[in-house]
């Protein structure tokens, strides 16, 4: 699973590796790696797999949950196609309440003491995902877990989960990704030291190139 997604992610250009010409995060970091997981969206039949993955994991790990929740915005699409292929109620979580309407924070039908397992694109820092997971909690809901499709492997994320005391589980990885990358010829030998200490220590990486 962890190769076959890594391989999709990097054939559609959902993941960009470019360590001589480093990407530019809305922090201001600079980053050899860019990630958008909604490119395989427009591919159907990595969508499919993406699909069937997450289904996977969640009938392994979080099969008694009651209601799927995607995590805005990456999650959305994902979460509802997971939600059809369970069989199981949708909701949507912002990072913050509407400033107008109904100033919802959830969107959908969700009940003080269901059960949910979360469903993210991609895991950074964690930060902006563990906020939809305050969110459930404070609506009074059980957070079984969360599965996404890539994360970082960035320790504060590590540090970030294991604090909430939230189970992740993701489709693939860094490692797995600069493996694949190497492999397949997407980056030279030489770079991947330079991805590798970029896992390592981002801030220093970043830095080191401003």
């Amino acid at each position: 699973m962890a190769e076959q997604t890594a391989k999709y992610l990097l054939q559609v250009k959902a993941v960009k590796l470019n360590n001589e010409h480093p990407f530019t995060w809305a922090s201001g970091r600079k980053s050899p790696i860019y990630c958008d997981n909604r490119v395989t969206l427009s591919y159907p039949e990595i969508r499919s797999f993406i699909r069937d993955q997450y289904v996977a994991v969640i009938r392994q790990h979080f099969a008694d949950a009651d209601v799927v929740a995607g995590v805005a915005t990456g999650g959305i699409a994902q979460g509802a196609l997971v939600a059809q292929e369970l069989g199981k109620p949708f909701v949507y979580v912002r990072s913050g309440a509407k400033d107008h309407g109904l100033a919802n924070q959830i969107e959908g039908e969700i009940k003080e003491g269901q059960s949910v397992v979360v469903i993210e694109d991609l895991v950074s820092t964690g930060k902006s995902s563990l906020i939809a997971v305050d969110a459930l909690r404070e609506k009074g809901c059980v957070v079984k877990g969360m599965v996404a499709i890539f994360t970082y492997g960035l320790a504060v994320a590590h540090t970030n989960f294991e604090n909430a005391k939230v189970e992740l589980h993701t489709l693939t990885n860094y490692d797995e990704l600069i493996r694949v990358a190497v492999s397949e010829k997407y980056v030279s030998d030489s770079d991947q030291e330079s991805l590798a200490m970029w896992r390592q220590n981002p801030e220093k990486w970043s830095d080191d190139r401003m």
